[in-house]
C-alpha cells in the first residue's frame, strides 16, 4: 500500500495520490526517534500533572456528591458526569497502557499490572464503571490498538452499526435509534463486548476452538444476552461480575449517607434525589463518551485496511494517522473536557506515553 508499483500508482483513487510519492522509510525512522525522546522524557513532570488531573476529578466527584441530595440539578449531574469521565478517559485510560510505569514513585499502584485489577476492591478504588477492567485491557489496549479500523478491531464503528444500516426504517429513526445508542452505549454494548474479548483471549489462550457458526468479530452486546444465544458468557454471569456490582454500589450504595441527612436535615428525598442524578448523569457521560470516543476513528476520510500488519512497523505507524483522529488542543480544561482523546493520533503512535 505504501510503496506501489507503477501500475499500482496509477490505479490510485482520487485524494489518495500521496501514496505514490510517500517515504515510509524516512517516515518509520523519524517517528520511532521522536517516540523515544518523548519517552526518555518522562519523569516528574508527568506525575505532577497526573495528581493534578487526578484532583481536578475528585473536585467534580466532591461537588457532585455534595449536590446531589438537593433535588435534580445540572451542578450535581455534570459533576458526577465529568467525574466518571474523567475516571476513564484520562486517569484509567493512560495508566493501564502503561502511561506512569516507568515514572510513578508508587509502583503498586500506578502500573498496568495493578491498576484497578486484581480484585473487586481495586476495581472500586481505581476505576469502578460498567466495563470490568480486565476485560477494558484487552479489548482496547491489545485488539483496538493493534487491529486498528481492521475488521478484527472490536471498536470498528461502521461494522458495529451494519445492523442499523441495513433496516428498514426511515432515516430519522436511525438518528433517533444513533441518539439512544449514545446515551447508553457503555453498559448497552461497550461493557458487554469487551467482556466477550476478555473470554475470546482466555479461550485463544488455551487453544479452545471456538464453536461453528460464532463469528468472533461480531459484537455482544445487551439486545444479544437477552434475546439471542451468547456463546461466551451467560446474562447471569455477565450481570453478577460484571455490571451488577456497579449498579448496586454507584447508584444505590454511594448515596445512601444522605438518607441520614435526609432525616436530620428533616428532608426525605435527599437519597431518592441523589439517585436519579446519579442515573441522569450516567446518561450524560454516556453521551460525553460517545461524542469524544467514537468521533476518534470515524468518518468519510477514514481508512479501512483488509489485513493486519507488524505492530510498529512503518505500516502501523501510518494506519495510525490514516485512521485516527486529533481535535483543537494546547489548554488542560480543554484536553480534560476531550478526555486527553483529541491528542489520538499521537496516542496511537505512542500508547505507552502518559498524557
Amino acid at each position: 500500500m505504501c510503496n506501489p508499483t507503477k501500475t499500482q500508482a496509477e490505479k490510485l483513487q482520487p485524494g489518495d495520490e500521496w501514496i505514490a510519492d510517500f517515504d515510509l522509510r524516512s517516515f518509520t525512522k523519524e517517528i520511532r526517534e521522536l517516540g523515544n525522546k518523548l519517552e526518555k522524557e518522562q519523569g516528574p513532570d508527568d506525575v505532577r500533572h497526573l495528581n493534578k488531573i487526578v484532583g481536578w476529578s475528585n473536585i467534580c466527584f466532591l461537588t457532585g456528591f455534595l449536590t446531589m441530595g438537593f433535588g435534580i440539578n445540572p451542578i450535581s449531574i455534570f459533576a458526577l458526569s465529568t467525574w466518571t469521565f474523567s475516571r476513564w478517559t484520562m486517569i484509567a485510560h493512560h495508566t493501564c497502557h502503561g502511561g506512569y510505569d516507568k515514572c510513578h514513585p508508587n509502583k503498586k499502584r500506578w502500573n498496568r499490572f495493578k491498576f484497578a485489577i486484581g480484585s473487586s476492591w481495586r476495581r472500586i478504588c481505581d476505576w469502578f464503571d460498567w466495563m470490568m477492567p480486565e476485560a477494558w485491557n484487552v479489548e482496547h489496549n491489545n485488539r483496538h490498538h493493534y487491529n486498528l479500523s481492521e475488521l478484527e478491531d472490536p471498536d470498528l464503528v461502521e461494522n458495529n452499526l451494519s445492523e442499523l444500516r441495513e433496516m428498514k426504517i426511515p432515516l430519522v429513526l436511525k438518528y433517533v435509534y444513533v441518539a439512544v445508542a449514545a446515551a447508553t452505549w457503555k453498559w448497552l454494548y461497550y461493557s458487554p463486548n469487551t467482556y466477550k474479548e476478555l473470554k475470546l483471549a482466555k479461550w485463544r489462550r488455551e487453544g479452545k476452538k471456538i464453536p461453528e457458526g460464532v463469528v468472533p468479530s461480531d459484537a455482544v452486546t445487551i439486545k444479544t444476552l437477552l434475546f439471542d444465544t451468547c456463546a461466551f458468557y451467560t446474562l447471569t454471569e455477565f450481570f453478577t461480575v460484571v455490571v451488577g456490582p456497579y449498579l448496586l454500589l454507584h447508584f444505590f450504595v454511594l448515596p445512601m449517607p444522605l438518607i441520614f441527612v435526609g432525616q436530620y436535615l428533616g428532608n426525605s428525598d435527599m437519597y431518592m434525589n441523589a439517585v436519579k442524578n446519579l442515573f441522569l448523569a450516567d446518561i450524560l457521560t454516556n453521551l460525553h463518551g460517545f461524542v469524544a470516543v467514537v468521533t476518534n476513528h470515524a468518518g468519510d476520510d477514514m481508512y479501512r485496511f483488509r489485513a493486519g500488519c507488524r505492530p510498529f512497523s512503518g505500516s502501523f505507524y501510518l494506519r495510525q494517522v490514516l485512521a485516527s483522529v486529533d481535535y483543537p488542543y494546547g489548554s488542560d480544561l480543554n484536553d480534560f473536557m476531550h478526555g486527553w482523546l483529541n491528542y489520538q493520533i499521537e496516542h496511537h503512535m505512542w500508547p505507552n506515553l502518559s498524557m
